[in-house]
């Protein structure tokens, strides 16, 4: 009995995350924070090495703003990827992690907002910026990141 007592507690002790949250929600948290860095920086590194005029060719939306606005977005993109992996990586200013997942949804609200304007469904800027919302929360409230040391 005192032996089964112990591994029950002892399993508890394991099981409980030093930084809040279930195991899963902090890998979940963990995946949709890769995904977003990654579709990210491969967008915002898009919009700053290709050409405006290439770009305006891809989509409309590009003909509808001007070339620095194209510009700030994709530095906006590629420093919210960075700032959704590297605080909460090296744990050093982890909140600055939730706060870039914020960033991503104002970008996806206001990208919604222009692709509605052109009669464009936002599907993918709901979604990402859903999953943005989601990282957002959870790092703020249910699973921070510990500052090192």
């Amino acid at each position: 009995m005192n032996t089964a007592n112990s591994e029950a507690s002892e399993g508890a002790t394991t099981v409980a995350p030093s930084d809040g949250g279930s195991k899963a929600l902090r890998i979940g948290l963990w995946v949709v924070q890769v995904l977003l860095a990654f579709v990210f920086a491969m967008s915002g590194g898009m919009k700053l090495a290709v050409p405006y005029e290439e770009l305006l060719k891809q989509g409309p939306w590009v003909q509808s703003v001007p070339e620095g606005l194209v510009k700030f977005i994709g530095v906006a993109e590629v420093s919210g990827a960075l700032g959704v992996i590297l605080p909460a990586a090296t744990r050093i200013k982890p909140l600055l992690t939730p706060l870039a997942a914020a960033g991503f949804v104002v970008i996806m609200v206001l990208a919604s907002a222009l692709h509605l304007s052109l009669g464009q469904p936002p599907i993918l800027q709901v979604i990402l910026g859903g999953l943005a919302a989601f990282v957002a929360w959870g790092r703020f409230r249910k699973a921070p990141i510990t500052p090192r040391g």
